[in-house]
This record gives C-alpha cells, structure tokens and sequence, in this order.
C-alpha cells in the first residue's frame, strides 16, 4: 500500500490492543496494523509504560463505526484510549508496519520478513532442521507475530511426525500455517479464505516458499465449498479465526473431520476459551492438548 496513508493510534492495556489488532485486520479490514511497547509519559513526568496500536488505511475510515466495533467485541475496551487520527507521508506503509517486527520462532518454524533473510541463513546453518517460512509484507492476515498464528505453528511443530493424512487450513489468511505443514511433512494442504485478496496473497506465498505444487488455495465461507466436500474427511484442520465463527462452525467441522482426527483452534481470546470448548464438546470433540498464553491460547481438539 503505498500512497497517503490515513492513521489510527490507540494505546493501551496489550491484550486488549492485540484483540483490537485482530479485529482490524479479520473483520475492518485495515491495510497494516502494527504493535508494539511504548514508554510514554505519565503527568509527573515519569515513565509510563503502554502499548500502542497503529492502523493505516489508504482512505479514511469511520471512526465512529470502528470504533463502535471494537467497543463491542474487544474485552477491556473502555481501558483504551481514544483514538489519535493522523495523515501519513507517501511510503509503503505496509512494508513501515512489518519491517521492525524480527523473526518469530515458533518451535521449528522461522516466519520472517525479506529484511530477515540474511539473519534466517545464519540460523539455519547453526540448526539446519529449523524450517523457514517466509511472509513479507502484505494484506493478509498472518505474520507469525500475532500469539495466534505463532501458537498454532507450536501446536504444529508438537504433532508427530508421522504424515497426517488430509489437511485443511480454513481461513488462511497468508498461508502461513499451510505452508508450515506442507513444509514440514511434504504433503498436499487445502487451504480458504472468504476474502479473494487473500486467496491471492496466499497462492503467491505458498509459490514463494516453493511449496505452490503442495498448497492449494481456494476462496470459501467456512466449509462451504464442492472441494472441500471433495477432500474430507480431514484428518487435520488449522482454524485461526475468531471465537464467534469458531462455535459456529463446530457442527460443520464435525462433519469434516475424521473419527480421530485434530482441528487446531485459535483466534479466541481466553475469556472466551470455555464457549468455544462448550461447542467443540458439543459437536463430538475432546480437548487433547492446549497451548497457554494470557490472552490467546490455542486449543487441539481431537473428534472422538
């Protein structure tokens, strides 16, 4: 994205700004959102540590409806405050927002940007069964930085390492998780996304982690597509969504998942981990394991 860029600033409490920046990104439909710690100062002069949430759009946006959104979905809103709106030079402001994030590793996994491509090679050849993931800058959701996407590719790496037979990434986003799997067991992943920028952004991913013979993306509404009835059952499914689609679609899931298969769960926040739970239990699944995290753990449910 490149041009004048309009800007949104909120600081506050992480974990509701972390939310905030799922949200913008899943549902707003921000062009770049970025994350990090700011020492600001509090009224005394004295350092006051916050976080701050940046979102860029290429047109304005509507403050009063997004805001709104996050007010309703985002736990601990009213702690945040209100936004600061500001206008932007002309640069990529996508690239501005990825670029100073760093490598993630996430078990075996690198997911890294092309600023971190040297620093990659130097890791792989200390550790050379680290299993690279390159994501550059771009519209789609899932860097490897956002605890979700990071801790589904921990929950990844911890599967055994026998093949997984049939694998479905819903709501791929940048096919992160996709490429992790083809990568790390060689075998064919099904991969969707409702937005067909993504399904773009995804299929130019996959080619450039030279993985475009083993990923397939397609553009779909959770598991309503012919070839995703013609895939499952599925012995595996990555589902980094949100909580609220995540319930809904338990029943649908236990219809693609094979008896004894795993769907991975992620993009719920914790206090919204047992209604999720409740609908997963409901359509026939078990908890195998979880991965903790504060704010966003992820859950591998096995279909019993």
């Amino acid at each position: 994205m490149t041009g004048v860029a309009h800007k949104l600033v909120w600081t506050g409490p992480r974990a509701a700004l972390e939310a905030a920046a799922t949200i913008l990104t899943e549902v707003v439909g921000t062009d770049a959102v970025s994350i990090r710690k700011e020492d600001l100062l509090a009224d005394d002069g004295a350092p006051d540590a916050l976080w701050r949430l940046d979102g860029y759009w290429e047109t304005a946006p509507d403050v009063t409806a997004v805001s709104t959104m996050l007010a309703e979905y985002v736990p601990g809103w009213a702690d945040v405050a209100a936004p600061e709106a500001e206008e932007t030079p002309d640069i990529d402001w996508v690239a501005h927002a990825l670029a100073g994030l760093g490598i993630i590793r996430a078990g075996r996994f690198l997911a890294y940007g092309v600023h971190d491509a040297d620093e990659v090679v130097a890791l792989r050849e200390a550790e050379p069964a680290l299993i690279p993931i390159r994501i550059d800058a771009n519209q789609a959701f899932g860097t490897g930085h956002h605890p979700t996407t990071a801790g589904c590719l921990e929950a990844i790496d911890a599967l055994p390492d026998d093949n997984p037979g049939r694998l479905f990434d819903l709501g791929a986003g940048s096919c992160v998780l996709a490429i992790a799997a083809a990568k790390r067991w060689g075998v064919p992943v099904l991969a969707s996304d409702i937005d067909a920028k993504s399904v773009e952004i995804g299929r130019e991913n996959a080619a450039l982690n030279e993985v475009p013979d083993k990923v397939t993306v397609i553009e779909a509404d959770g598991f309503a597509a012919g070839e995703i009835d013609a895939r499952a059952p599925f012995d595996l499914v990555f589902a980094n969504i949100l909580a609220g689609p995540l319930a809904q679609l338990a029943p649908a899931a236990a219809a693609h998942v094979k008896s004894g298969g795993r769907i991975i769960l992620a993009g719920l926040l914790a206090d919204q981990e047992a209604a999720v739970r409740a609908a997963y239990d409901g359509a026939g699944f078990a908890l195998e394991s979880r991965r903790d995290h504060p704010s966003w753990p992820v859950l591998v449910m096995r279909k019993t």
